[in-house]
């Protein structure tokens, strides 16, 4: 803890200049820039990263998680838009070259870390997109806090891939353990260029107590694909203190 306290200090003591390159919620741009912004975000540095100024009044702690290969871009939309006042949003910045479950452990601790100096924090949201999901389904099974978990989970093969299988041990999670409520969201697999060319759906199993929402094939006029499922998700989703 010692360790930690420093380093958002620091983090709110940056000068003008290093503003305008830290990725503040303020200076994202949803519309223009997404990519530039999109950039900024997967600059930073591993570990779990406050985008905006805590004010003390927020009860959600709302966190994204960022799959393989992530340009960022895909996330300046929903980040942006999920933020209001009750929310104290952060973006977890991992190794998605490695294996998910040392990077699920960190973020678990710094999470525990995090909401003991926000007494003000009643429930946790995290959306996980891609291999991100996976990175969040070792919460399913291993959550141990007494506030309350919500992990969405957004165009995640669930039900695993060859790759994550054999080199990660992978198992798709068998139970939801109490104060954990899990919702996954579904892209059409014909529809998702990560999916459409494999013999199975990766992202269905069976898992009580799990929510599915099934997501459209459009979105604003558009194919609603891999990477802008996330936006969709952050159109749908209602914060309940």
């Amino acid at each position: 803890m010692k360790k930690i306290i420093p380093l958002y200090i620091l983090m709110y003591a940056i000068s003008p200049i290093a503003v305008a390159s830290y990725p503040w919620l303020s200076t994202l741009d949803p519309v223009i820039d997404y990519i530039e912004g999109g950039e900024r975000l997967m600059n930073l540095q591993y570990g779990l990263h406050p985008l905006e100024e805590a004010n003390n009044e927020e009860k959600i702690l709302l966190i994204g998680v960022h799959g393989a290969q992530s340009r960022g871009y895909e996330w300046v939309y929903p980040l942006t838009s999920l933020d209001n006042n009750k929310t104290l949003t952060h973006f977890y910045r991992w190794d998605d070259n490695t294996c998910y479950q040392p990077s699920a452990v960190k973020l678990n601790a710094a999470i525990k870390s995090l909401v003991k100096e926000r007494v003000n924090i009643k429930k946790i949201v995290i959306l996980g997109h891609s291999y991100g999901g996976i990175l969040l389904t070792w919460f399913l099974e291993n959550w141990s806090h007494h506030l309350p978990i919500e992990i969405h989970t957004v165009a995640s093969p669930l039900a695993g891939m060859e790759s994550i299988n054999y080199a990660c041990n992978y198992k798709t999670p068998k139970t939801i353990i109490n104060n954990v409520r899990s919702v996954q969201w579904r892209t059409k697999k014909d529809f998702d260029n990560v999916f459409k060319n494999l013999v199975y759906d990766p992202q269905i199993i069976n898992l009580t107590s799990h929510e599915v929402q099934n997501l459209p094939t459009q979105y604003k006029g558009k194919r609603l694909g891999h990477n802008w499922s996330i936006s969709y998700v952050a159109d749908k989703i209602i914060f309940l203190e």
